[in-house]
């Protein structure tokens, strides 16, 4: 996949309190968790802060300053011949002002790849990601960073991983996708209506 079929777009109901309970309980030291309210269900990601700190700042950032509140998950990318594969692309709505691009963290550098559940930070060129985010519905190595590969090689920065709500992603892929493409490659990947997130939250 490239960089132009998952880059970030350019156009671009708080989680009930007693949910907050078991999943704090759960998180692990050091791993702060993420509800994602949508109104197709709740998908809370654990993010991998210690092996990936500055794409997983910049997530919190974001959801700490509300950014994503009010924004969709717009986009469905499906593994042609394979049921239930892809990814679903979200961001903040267009009319939100985003923070400076971050430097790229390879999974090269990581360590992470990108499993069924890993959350990953859309970009165009390394060293662009902003605000958008993916998460994948199964596994996807050809995200990863590729070193000795013609061309872009860098991958996708993977900053954590699905721990609740996976069954959400694989629904919302699922959905129609007959809306505007943004360019070309992505015909036939645009949700259509986008899911809409509700809120964001920390979790721990």
């Amino acid at each position: 996949m490239t960089s132009a079929r998952i880059g970030r777009r350019s156009l671009l109901g708080a989680v009930a309190l007693a949910m907050a309970g078991p999943f704090h309980a759960q998180a692990a030291v050091g791993k702060p968790r993420v509800a994602i309210q949508t109104d197709q269900g709740v998908i809370v990601v654990e993010l991998e802060a210690g092996k990936a700190p500055i794409t997983s700042a910049n997530f919190l950032r974001y959801v700490d300053a509300r950014k994503y509140d009010g924004g969709t998950i717009y986009r469905a990318s499906r593994t042609k011949g394979v049921k239930g594969a892809g990814s679903i692309q979200g961001g903040p709505a267009a009319r939100v002002r985003r923070f400076a691009p971050i430097a790229q963290e390879s999974t090269r550098t990581t360590g992470l790849r990108h499993r069924a559940g890993t959350i990953s930070l859309a970009r165009n060129a390394p060293g662009t990601a902003t605000a958008d985010f993916f998460i994948c519905a199964s596994p996807a190595p050809y995200l990863d960073a590729h070193p000795g590969a013609p061309g872009d090689n860098q991958g996708f920065a993977a900053f954590g991983t699905v721990v609740e709500g996976l069954a959400i992603v694989r629904k919302i892929l699922a959905l129609p996708t007959t809306g505007t493409p943004l360019v070309p490659s992505m015909k036939g990947q645009m949700l259509n209506p986008p899911v809409q997130i509700l809120s964001t939250k920390r979790l721990s």
